[in-house]
């Protein structure tokens, strides 16, 4: 038998069907906790709501961590990193070997996420996925076997450490955002123009030819694909994650992992940009809430991460015109997160202050 991407016999990897069982099988968030959170709200020295979205921050932090007071001692970044034979179609105008070489960037401290881990005083881990072997041209076939596939879920499922209070979620991997656009039109519908974007700095006639790349992928798996198009749930055959089996990539199939380790674990995750988001939401069209125990830290200039995050209802914490992927986003919300934490934990009540309440 293979090995359970959940370390336990009940669960194993060995299928599709098997894998989509564990991710529907979802624990749910601990709504004691966040009682307890909005109880101590009602009495901290402040106006009901007046700090507005930190007060919703903090509910969901301490409901997944299932603690009443929530806490950030110990928050992980997580890049996966991997390859893509769409690139061969010409739909970026950087070479494949910058995948690797930022990876390399990154474990050297060199790249802008290595700095933005350093303010947001998180541990950074680059993952390089399947070695970094591309992956098929999925205009013309899958983009992984099945077994390629798993073996990617399970990377990222067995990279997300338990000891965890916060998983900040990014990638790097040239042309994973036409990955990232055909899985967004597979799975909400639209044309190639609907989702492409400039991803690394395409001009206008570039993206033209990268909607027509997404097209002729969602043509070509179109039969495959039929059975789930526009259903809210999967459908006995092919379902998302065989949708991101043929037109996803091995870091896109790790973020999957991660994020489904995650919610088993109870640990609240941060996404990233688009492809980030992307690669995410077969767990939202699998389960109900599949994405519950995420927030999405910004909303990127890519032209379909607004539309996408509106599609599966996630309000972005910042909206600073970034397209730089590598979790750029998600560190730069952490300090909000921080401060979120700090007013709650360390405000005092009322009572505590000598102040009056409201009559």
């Amino acid at each position: 038998m293979k090995t359970s991407i959940l370390h336990d016999p009940k669960w194993s990897i060995d299928s599709l069907s098997a894998l989509r069982a564990a991710c529907t099988a979802l624990p749910g968030v601990d709504a004691a906790a966040q009682q307890q959170i909005a109880d101590r709200e009602a009495e901290l020295t402040k106006p009901a709501g007046s700090l507005g979205r930190l007060e919703e921050l903090t509910r969901w932090l301490g409901g997944w961590q299932k603690r009443a007071q929530p806490q950030l001692e110990r928050v992980q970044i997580l890049i996966f990193a991997g390859n893509h034979g769409v690139v061969r179609q010409g739909v970026s105008p950087w070479p494949q070997d910058v995948t690797s070489q930022m990876v390399q960037n990154f474990e050297t401290g060199g790249a802008a996420i290595n700095q933005l881990a350093r303010v947001a005083d998180a541990r950074l881990r680059v993952v390089p996925v399947h070695d970094l072997a591309s992956t098929a041209d999925f205009t013309t076939a899958p983009a992984m076997t099945e077994a390629a596939f798993l073996e990617a879920v399970q990377t990222g499922y067995d990279a997300v450490p338990r000891a965890c209070d916060l998983l900040c979620l990014g990638e790097m991997g040239i042309g994973n955002t036409t990955a990232a656009s055909a899985l967004a039109a597979a799975l909400f519908g639209g044309a190639g123009a609907d989702w492409a974007g400039r991803g690394t700095g395409l001009d206008a006639p570039g993206v033209a030819h990268k909607a027509r790349v997404i097209d002729a992928a969602l043509a070509f798996h179109k039969a495959e694909m039929a059975a789930t198009q526009g259903a809210a749930e999967a459908v006995a055959g092919f379902d998302p994650l065989e949708i991101a089996r043929r037109l996803g990539g091995y870091e896109l199939a790790a973020l999957l992992g991660a994020t489904l380790a995650a919610r088993h674990y109870g640990i609240p995750v941060l996404l990233d940009g688009f492809v980030c988001t992307a690669a995410v939401a077969p767990l939202a069209r699998l389960a109900a809430g599949g994405l519950d125990h995420t927030r999405l830290s910004h909303c990127s200039a890519e032209a379909g991460h607004a539309r996408l995050a509106e599609k599966l209802g996630l309000v972005p914490l910042l909206d600073l015109g970034l397209r730089l992927g590598e979790a750029s986003g998600a560190a730069l919300a952490v300090p909000l997160l921080r401060a979120a934490v700090a007013c709650h934990n360390g405000m005092a009540t009322f009572a505590q202050a000598a102040v009056s309440g409201r009559t």
